[in-house]
């Protein structure tokens, strides 16, 4: 099946989406956080029946590396939160406890979590001999509706492409690395990033995340308010409620990882205002971190801003993760659609005409 060319496919600016009213950082990306950066391994291979352990392959991994040196030895403040444990991460709860980050951030299909986190030990053994004990973080989504996922195909060498070719800045979005197979409220999805510039009364601080997006159903699905769901659905699927989510927030900002913690909170506001309702199913979790050598100094009266930068970049990355996204066919002729970029249009333009015709 013949795909689009993603260079073609617009972002939620692009179509005139506000999204809130905070500024989009300059490439409106995770990686506009200083140091910040993000690979990708896209696996595809294969087409036809699912041949257990052979393919065909729709799949790959994302890595998102918080700064440029070695982690373990210059470690970061973070913290997570659960907006549903279905999920199979690894890394999680260490976190939660201590609250620092020694390793670089992967994502990946659900059954590849723990040959990706092995593989990263090695990595993280190899920058650090003498050392017994790490805390690789691996996160994930399902995608066995097009990937032959009991095959486990995300290999150690991809985890190094995707450390080794990880870049900043960084906006590729939809079917690329840990996105391969992923679906989008019936939709194909994948990764989406956004950023937000945020003003406190100490500074003005960078907001970025990146989400990996495969959950949500066709008829809950809103862009900017607007009940997209409602006009528009993906042709041969009706409900789609399960599904997984991740999100990667990041920031400059001096916060602790106490702070941090309220940050990935606010992760789930921006994911309810795109339709989401974390069903029974969801693996949805959201790990914060930051980037900062400042001491800790923003009182927690003065992040405000923060917290709207988390909500606004969020919900901007899951929509982007549907629009960027591509069509592909996977296992046993399986199809995810990406939304229609013209029909799309039509009904922002609606509303948007409706809108001002009812304030003249």
């Amino acid at each position: 099946m013949k795909s689009t060319n993603p260079e073609y496919r617009p972002r939620a600016a692009d179509l005139g989406m506000s999204l809130g009213i905070l500024e989009r950082g300059p490439q409106n990306s995770i990686t506009d956080v200083t140091d910040v950066r993000v690979g990708h391994k896209t696996i595809i291979s294969g087409e036809g029946q699912l041949r257990p352990g052979q393919g065909p392959i729709r799949t790959g991994i994302t890595t998102i590396l918080p700064h440029s040196g070695n982690l373990f030895r210059e470690k970061v403040p973070a913290s997570a939160h659960a907006l549903n444990g279905f999920g199979k991460s690894i890394g999680i709860m260490q976190i939660m406890e201590l609250g620092r980050l020694e390793s670089p951030i992967s994502l990946t299909n659900t059954l590849n979590v723990w040959s990706i986190a092995d593989a990263m030990v090695n990595h993280l053994s190899d920058l650090n001999p003498g050392i017994r004990s790490f805390n690789p973080l691996v996160l994930e989504c399902n995608d066995g509706f097009l990937n032959d996922v009991i095959g486990k195909h995300v290999k150690n060498v991809d985890l190094m492409d995707s450390i080794n070719q990880a870049t900043s800045p960084n906006i590729q979005e939809g079917n690329v690395g840990a996105g391969t197979g992923m679906t989008g409220f019936g939709w194909k999805g994948g990764i989406g990033t956004a950023s937000r510039i945020c003003e406190s009364l100490l500074g003005i601080y960078t907001i970025g995340v990146l989400t990996l997006c495969n959950m949500g159903d066709p008829s809950d699905l809103r862009m900017s308010g607007i009940p997209i769901g409602e006009h528009l659905k993906p042709p041969g699927v009706s409900d789609e409620t399960g599904g997984s989510i991740c999100f990667i927030i990041a920031t400059d900002a001096p916060v602790t990882a106490r702070q941090l913690n309220r940050m990935a909170k606010r992760a789930p506001i921006g994911l309810a205002r795109s339709g989401g309702i974390i069903s029974h199913g969801s693996g949805s979790l959201a790990l914060a971190f930051s980037t900062s050598q400042e001491r800790p100094q923003i009182d927690d009266a003065h992040l405000a801003s923060i917290f709207r930068g988390v909500v606004e970049a969020t919900e901007e990355s899951i929509i982007n993760s549907i629009l960027r996204a591509e069509t592909l066919e996977g296992r046993d002729g399986n199809v995810r659609r990406s939304i229609p970029i013209e029909q799309l249009k039509k009904i922002l333009e609606r509303y948007r005409k409706n809108i001002s015709e009812d304030y003249q």
